[in-house]
């Protein structure tokens, strides 16, 4: 059995999803401004590094649509924590997996989260049409 009708008045109906529930993200990633660091402590220059990175993808889209700048912040603080070679920790790895499914940063989350990245071409504007230069032949 295929299980319920979709609800039309879901959040992820109404999210600019397509008729088939997917989101297309572009290709060549999120192009807003950078939203500011949103939680009370100071980032180190390696979590700085990382924000800026994370605001580049494509998946950036959807977290600047659904407000989700502190979560993402949040990924940033324990993904630091979880890298440093000092600081060994199965939890925060752990801890770091869950958070990457949430924010759609692995094939399978994006799969869950039915967004696609579009295709790199037709992510371009469309390349002007070149007109006859005929009237250029009597000169």
């Amino acid at each position: 059995m295929p299980g319920p009708a979709p609800n039309p008045n879901s959040r992820h109906r109404q999210s600019g999803k397509a008729s088939n529930g997917t989101v297309t993200l572009p290709a060549s990633g999120y192009d807003g401004p950078v939203p500011d660091w949103p939680l009370a402590n100071d980032p180190s220059t390696a979590e700085v590094d990382l924000w800026g990175s994370l605001w580049l993808k494509p998946q950036a889209v959807m977290w600047a649509r659904e407000g989700s700048e502190r979560v993402v912040a949040r990924y940033v603080l324990v993904t630091v924590l979880a890298e440093d070679p000092s600081n060994p920790s199965a939890a925060l790895l752990a801890e770091v997996r869950q958070m990457e499914d949430r924010l759609g940063l692995s094939p399978m989350a994006m799969k869950r989260l039915m967004w696609v990245v579009g295709d790199p071409v037709s992510d371009r504007p469309a390349l002007a049409e070149v007109k006859s230069l005929d009237r250029f032949a009597d000169l």
